[in-house]
């Protein structure tokens, strides 16, 4: 059973988000917070799997709830999920360590969906930003000792395995592209994100946008 907080400061929004994830055999919701300071409190009570973290929340907005949230327990993962389709939210959460972004027209399913892949590790991105967000990426040019230095801190399989990431392929599907089983493909993204210091699957993509190693570069 995947446990999980839910953020709103919005009473009746949160309880229909909590009415769609109490529907789902394998989602709990273990507690409710209408602010970033109760959101950080509760899950310092309750060690949830997943925070689904709203933005705009009073006494402590989500990017910062979400930030203080990972400080004080790793091992949760922050879904942000918003009516603010916009870049400065995207970036903002995605810094202070969120693995996912949601915008809340997402249908029932898709919620539950991201809430499961951030929960084993996945990454997730509405599909309005994902398209922002490589489009920024492109233009940073790196320098080629840079590229070089990236390339060295990896073995040619999991510099393969990266590129792949990078192209927005899920774990099944670079195991197929690269001809191994998927637990094998796990495990070489479980070296890469310890070699590289990195977080989740977005931060590899990101990581080989920035060094030019992104298979269109």
């Amino acid at each position: 059973m995947i446990r999980v907080l839910v953020a709103d400061d919005q009473p009746l929004v949160r309880a229909g988000i909590v009415a769609s994830i109490g529907a789902q055999p394998d989602l709990e919701v273990v507690a409710e917070a209408g602010n970033g300071v109760d959101a950080v409190r509760e899950t310092a009570r309750h060690s949830p799997d997943v925070v689904l973290m709203d933005i705009r929340m009073p006494q402590l907005d989500g990017i910062d709830a979400t930030r203080e949230i990972l400080e004080l327990r790793g091992g949760t993962r922050v879904l942000v999920l918003t009516t603010f389709d916009a870049d400065e939210y995207m970036f903002g959460a995605l810094r202070a360590g969120a693995s996912g972004f949601l915008v809340k027209d997402a249908s029932v399913d898709e919620l539950a969906a991201a809430i499961r892949a951030v929960h084993r590790g996945d990454a997730v991105l509405a599909p309005s930003t994902t398209g922002r967000l490589l489009a920024l990426m492109l233009p940073a040019m790196p320098d080629p000792r840079q590229r070089a230095a990236a390339e060295a801190a990896l073995t040619g399989r999991e510099l393969e395995i990266v590129r792949l990431v990078a192209s927005g392929l899920g774990n099944a599907e670079v195991a197929r592209a690269v001809h191994l089983a998927e637990a094998t493909v796990k495990t070489h993204i479980g070296h890469v994100l310890t070699k590289l210091a990195l977080r989740d699957r977005v931060q590899i993509a990101i990581w080989a946008y920035r060094n030019g190693l992104a298979p269109d570069q």
